[in-house]
């Protein structure tokens, strides 16, 4: 009875989204997109879409969305927003962050995302721009992937933080006890590992399309940047999302290593 009743409400609630969908008007941006999607299917195989592919999106983004961070600090108005005001960052944390990130992107990561290709092979996931997903399905199974990562995040995170292993792995993490955005990723290698089979673990579920790979690279690092920036910035619209964490929370746990050990909501 209450599964039919669940059922029901979820497909009442998908005609809804359907029908405020065809209100809307028509985005202006996608049939150039639709384009440039099927130039790439047309000039490149799945392989290097899904591999040299996603490791562009993931380098261009990440440092794109650490950008901000780094201009705030040349900013002396923006220097009232930085939460931890006693502790500025320097270039040599920077430098040294800079370049345990290389290793970590492409000793760690890239051996990773070579393994794209095959899971999208043996799973049948398409790349075709006819079966994409509409953009309320894609927001609806990123925040599946959301909720799966940050529960994942928040136990393996709090184990990391047991005094018998923290030294061995989690400290690296916490060298910086005032976070920058580009320290998001600066980690120990097995710690990389550890958290980020959370990330993986919402694809292999809810994956129905490629475009849900970059989609929801792109809104973790929108969010794991945004928690380690330093900065609480006023209007951050990420701050509208209901039981979002957001910098100070994040920050909290720089500060007193302990406590809020979710990655995203509180």
């Amino acid at each position: 009875m209450a599964t039919n009743e669940s059922i029901s409400i979820f497909s009442s609630a998908s005609l809804a989204v359907e029908y405020v969908d065809s209100l809307l008007p028509e985005n202006p941006l996608q049939e150039p997109f639709k384009n440039a999607w099927n130039y790439m299917l047309n000039n490149y195989t799945r392989f290097q879409i899904a591999t040299w592919g996603s490791l562009i999106v993931h380098e261009v983004l990440y440092f794109l969305f650490c950008l901000p961070g780094f201009l705030f600090q040349l900013i002396p108005f923006m220097k009232r927003y930085k939460i931890q005001k006693d502790k500025p960052e320097t270039r040599e944390n920077q430098w040294k962050c800079f370049k345990v990130l290389l290793f970590n992107h492409f000793c760690i990561q890239l051996p990773l995302i070579c393994g794209t290709y095959y899971f999208t092979e043996y799973f049948n996931i398409p790349y075709d721009w006819e079966r994409m997903p509409r953009w309320y399905m894609l927001l609806a199974r990123c925040f599946g992937c959301a909720v799966i990562e940050d529960t994942w995040h928040y136990f393996l995170h709090r184990l990391l933080h047991h005094k018998r292993i923290y030294k061995y792995i989690h400290k690296v993490h916490h060298e910086f006890q005032a976070p920058f955005g580009m320290e998001a990723e600066y980690a120990y290698p097995l710690e990389t590992l550890i958290l980020g089979t959370g990330f993986f673990i919402g694809i292999m579920l809810l994956c129905d399309h490629v475009i849900l790979l970059w989609a929801w690279v792109t809104i973790r690092l929108i969010e794991t940047i945004d928690v380690h920036s330093g900065y609480d910035i006023p209007l951050n619209p990420l701050n509208l999302i209901p039981f979002y964490a957001g910098s100070r929370h994040h920050d909290f746990h720089h500060m007193n290593f302990i406590g809020n050990y979710a990655s995203t909501f509180t």
